[in-house]
């Protein structure tokens, strides 16, 4: 029985009934996981490292860390239509998820602006900046321009299609039999690799690494595959296996993707199967209260941080290897100090960002909670 009812919430599309335990802890350490491949990946091409064995080493580990931003696009797909309100009205969602991203990104975009345009002087185009402010950027395929100011930001670009498209495709998701739901998520995969190849073939070859990597319609395959595991995992549906098995899934996919032999075309697919089953297997965990090691208290705070750890990561390490002028990255040993002092350093900066930028930009700027009714006991 519930503990509480929600009122005045106007009609919305039918929706499946909610697991008693809608909070997933699990899923947001998982997020630190993602923002942590992304880190170990530009640790490897920042030129924090100046010695090729260490830098090879952090390949061989990382080399695929670049995922990360494939695995927090299938997340934010099951963890958006988790949460998601029956009955909320369409912009409320928006500004809901708006005020998430927005704060973070402007603060960013505007040290990027004072730093590298006004202290270094570099030269900064102002139409790529507004284009960057107001985050449609990814859909530019020239060079300089998905890729500028904050160059991360491009998937937030991404992210921002996605949460326009949500609510206008939900209800239909939501009236597709599970059969249906299955043969989309078989599908969704298997296109990420038409779309790889030989998709890319039918744009220009300057356009290619953008097709595949940024362009959001191709992106969004990720984030609907997490939308259908979603809705598959909140009608009791999805049949995947306990997140041990999953776990065990997720590293022998890793290790078989990491070898050479193994196509790269064929990376974002078998990362996809490998990612959504972990998250469906780790939701799954919190709802029936079985063993995971993802949703201790240190790691669900470093899960909170994980958005603005991604949003200032790039940022703090190019700005402070050229601030002190170690273009080249460090030799030896203090390669792999720099490398952790530059974590704890965007760890920290993380850390204030959310604390003093996030959490009250969306406290100030985010929709009311909706109001409360606590049932009688007759109910």
């Amino acid at each position: 029985m519930r503990t509480q009812l929600q009122i005045d919430a106007p009609p919305g599309p039918a929706a499946p009934p909610v697991p008693e335990k809608s909070r997933l802890p699990s899923l947001t350490g998982l997020r630190w996981i993602g923002a942590m491949l992304v880190f170990g990946f530009h640790v490897g091409t920042m030129g924090i490292m100046a010695d090729e064995g260490p830098r090879t080493l952090i390949s061989r580990v990382f080399g695929m860390g670049l995922s990360g931003v494939q695995f927090f696009y299938i997340l934010s797909g099951f963890v958006l239509v988790w949460s998601f309100r029956p009955g909320e009205k369409r912009m409320t969602f928006y500004r809901r998820r708006i005020v998430k991203i927005l704060p973070n990104h402007a603060v960013l975009w505007l040290a990027v602006i004072l730093l590298v345009g006004v202290w270094w002087g570099d030269p900064v185009n102002p139409v790529v900046a507004v284009v960057n402010l107001f985050l449609v950027q990814a859909w530019f395929p020239a060079n300089g321009w998905f890729y500028s100011i904050n160059t991360v930001s491009w998937s937030l670009s991404c992210e921002l299609f996605f949460y326009l498209c949500l609510p206008l495709v939900l209800p239909l998701i939501r009236r597709l039999p599970a059969w249906a739901l299955y043969a989309v998520a078989v599908a969704l995969p298997l296109l990420m690799l038409v779309a790889i190849w030989p998709g890319q073939l039918l744009v220009p070859e300057s356009w290619r690494w953008w097709f595949t990597q940024v362009f959001p319609v191709v992106r969004s395959l990720e984030f609907w595959l997490g939308v259908v595991a979603a809705e598959l995992s909140l009608r009791s549906r999805w049949r995947g296996p306990g997140l041990p098995v999953s776990l065990g899934v997720f590293a022998a996919a890793w290790v078989v993707c990491s070898n050479e032999w193994v196509p790269a075309v064929m990376w974002p697919t078998v990362l996809a199967v490998a990612y959504i089953v972990v998250i469906a297997a780790a939701a799954r965990a919190d709802v029936e209260n079985l063993w995971s090691p993802f949703r201790n208290r240190p790691l669900r705070w470093l899960g909170e941080v994980s958005f603005a750890f991604y949003m200032v990561h790039v940022f703090v390490v190019t700005g402070v290897l050229r601030a002190v002028g170690q273009t080249h990255g460090y030799s030896g040993w203090a390669g792999l100090a720099a490398s952790l002092g530059l974590f704890g350093l965007c760890l920290g900066s993380a850390a204030l960002l959310y604390r003093y930028v996030e959490q009250p930009m969306v406290r100030l700027l985010g929709p009311r909670r909706p109001r409360y009714l606590r049932p009688s006991r007759a109910s």
